[in-house]
């Protein structure tokens, strides 16, 4: 099969009768650990993967956008920059682009149309962020094609503007953020209360690998809405913009008073921010067994204390942590699982994958080997 932006270059002739001037790429993410902490303004560890949208664009003299993608060919959809109010749900992939430029034009910038291609890899559903490597892609594309050179950071904030108020997506800039401003053979350790970022080496000896048991979103979704509430009435009872600004000690002196319920998931949150900040440390100096037992505790405090995880998830944690020991770390994340893995154990996870989990569960889950990868970009010909 051709690679996304050979598909992308071939669409566009196909739809439009000429060729692109350009292409872009963004990546999809996984979060290594810090989960649930970004909307409490908390820290988070995520890496950009190997994975991608591929954008391929001609520039117009006039407003008007018109966009196709490869899960829809030959249905084009228009619209034209500063007029995007009709924003409907059927029109689905779409609406991301729209409220992109939407958010550019409620801050006063002002772009030309462009005509465009939109193809990509990242896998659908899985909690890869597909969403966020689609609106970086296009608002990568259009910064350069408008001359605006706006920082991957702009992109980023207006990226997740859009996606939070024209899509009504509950977004944190995590996504965002990795997606426009990733490294090769790095994560980002993120700072969500300030943007602060700092890239986190990858030891050379480990395998990034990445599990989807294909389990039904909704059933995450609803879960997550419902602890997303639980943490604002958390931090409300602490008198507290976000559960970022509690610490342990507060937490604990008031227990006796806080809901049990809301203690537990104010409990996972205090304590995700600091095994997010000791994994980061831990990476950087080649501690994989540290690494390996943070990436256990935050499991297990999803599990018992926040109460997120779904029986597959953690059989598949179990089955793989068998394998691996010390030597690795893994834990349940955004719809999928993801280990950092000693490179020659990579073949025995995958087979533990293939054989225990399905006997166990009958789901035949797809293992991806991935590789952290740079943000976005346009793509030299």
């Amino acid at each position: 099969m051709s690679n996304p932006a050979q598909r992308a270059t071939k669409l566009f002739v196909q739809t439009f009768g000429t060729k692109a001037d350009d292409l872009y790429q963004a990546p999809g993410r996984v979060n290594l650990i810090g989960e649930y902490t970004d909307y409490n303004d908390g820290f988070v560890l995520p890496a950009a993967i190997n994975f991608h949208t591929v954008i391929a664009v001609k520039r117009r003299e006039d407003s008007k956008f018109r966009a196709v993608a490869d899960a829809f060919p030959g249905q084009i959809k228009e619209w034209t920059f500063g007029k995007e109010t009709e924003i409907h749900p059927e029109d689905g992939w779409v609406n991301y682009l729209k409220g992109f430029t939407a958010a550019m034009a409620n801050t006063g910038l002002i772009a030309k149309g462009l005509d465009l291609a939109v193809v990509g890899d990242v896998p659908l559903a899985a909690g890869l962020s597909s969403s966020g490597a689609l609106v970086v892609a296009f608002g990568t594309a259009i910064s350069d094609s408008s001359q605006l050179h706006l920082s991957p950071m702009a992109v980023a904030q207006l990226a997740q503007r859009g996606e939070y108020r024209y899509v009504a997506s509950a977004c944190s800039i995590m996504d965002h953020m990795v997606c426009a401003m990733g490294e090769p053979d790095h994560a980002l350790l993120i700072d969500c209360l300030d943007l602060d970022s700092e890239a986190i080496a990858i030891p050379e000896n480990l395998s990034l690998i990445i599990i989807d048991a294909h389990i039904e979103k909704q059933r995450l979704a609803t879960i997550s809405q419902q602890r997303r509430e639980e943490c604002a009435q958390a931090a409300e009872f602490f008198g507290l913009d976000a559960l970022r600004h509690l610490d342990l000690r507060q937490l604990e002196s008031a227990k006796n008073k806080l809901d049990e319920t809301l203690y537990r998931r104010a409990k996972h949150v205090v304590t995700e921010n600091k095994r997010t900040q000791s994994a980061a440390r831990a990476l950087e100096q080649n501690n994989i067994s540290k690494f390996s037992l943070l990436m256990a505790q935050s499991h297990q405090s999803l599990r018992d204390d926040f109460e997120v995880t779904l029986p597959e998830f953690d059989t598949l944690v179990d089955i793989v942590s068998q394998v691996i020991g010390e030597r690795g770390g893994i834990r349940m994340t955004d719809g999928c699982v993801v280990a950092l893995v000693d490179h020659e154990l990579t073949d025995a996870v995958v087979s533990a994958v293939e054989q225990a989990f399905f006997e166990q569960t009958g789901i035949d889950a797809t293992v991806y080997l991935c590789s952290a990868s740079s943000g976005a970009g346009r793509i030299d010909s």
